[in-house]
């Protein structure tokens, strides 16, 4: 079942990562979030219980009351709802994310020379891609920022099939190396951790900036 997140909800959600339950599990009982919404025990009741079906929340429940937790899903909800107020009340503004090179598996060069694909990053991107990607290790500070990109607004790359395989879709974000446009690109399913991106452009970057593993780039994505 699909659950479609209502403001109201947001507001519940909102109210919890507001108290500390987007760190770790904070107590709350449906008379105290209803008093801070303005809304009836009974209401809140039921909208912890939506949030727990969406899995936006976990809880602990106990006859005093519960224990919740804002959920990863959760948070990813609140940030899109970030980046949305940001879009709104910032003219333009710009997220910068540092990584270490590191090695890939060299699937990259496979999957950005098939057609389909390629077809798809030049009508989206305005550019075909070189056949390898970029790999870097974010700094933590960036790993953090990497989950603000979450609510901007990304390329969906569709999937296809071809000589009997199916390849999955994906999504890009564009942004550039100093004067090289660049786009991140993040595979339906992928193995690597969150902290590692995979990165795209119409040229090597590695040849076009030197680049050995263990070297360190900045990527800078414009938002408006």
């Amino acid at each position: 079942m699909i659950y479609m997140l209502v403001p109201e909800d947001l507001q519940c959600l909102k109210a919890i990562a507001l108290l500390g339950g987007h760190r770790e599990p904070v107590w709350i009982s449906s008379q105290s979030i209803g008093k801070s919404l303005s809304i009836s025990p009974q209401t809140a009741s039921r909208r912890l219980k939506s949030l727990e079906e969406a899995l936006l929340i976990s809880r602990v429940i106990r006859a005093d009351g519960q224990f919740v937790t804002v959920t990863e899903n959760g948070e990813r909800e609140l940030r899109v709802e970030y980046t949305d107020y940001a879009r709104i009340f910032e003219r333009h503004g710009r997220y910068s994310l540092q990584g270490a090179v590191i090695s890939g598996l060299g699937e990259g060069r496979y999957y950005m020379s098939l057609p389909d694909y390629r077809r798809q990053f030049a009508r989206h991107l305005g550019f075909e891609p070189y056949p390898g990607t970029l790999n870097l290790r974010l700094s933590p500070h960036s790993a953090q920022v990497k989950k603000r990109l979450e609510g901007l607004p990304w390329i969906d790359i569709q999937g296809f099939s071809t000589d009997n395989r199916t390849f999955g879709a994906a999504k890009a974000l564009p942004c550039r190396i100093q004067d090289v446009p660049c786009a991140i690109v993040v595979p339906g399913r992928s193995h690597y951790p969150d902290d590692v991106i995979e990165v795209i452009s119409p040229i090597g970057l590695r040849e076009r900036f030197g680049l050995n593993d263990r070297d360190l780039v900045t990527i800078e994505v414009d938002y408006a």
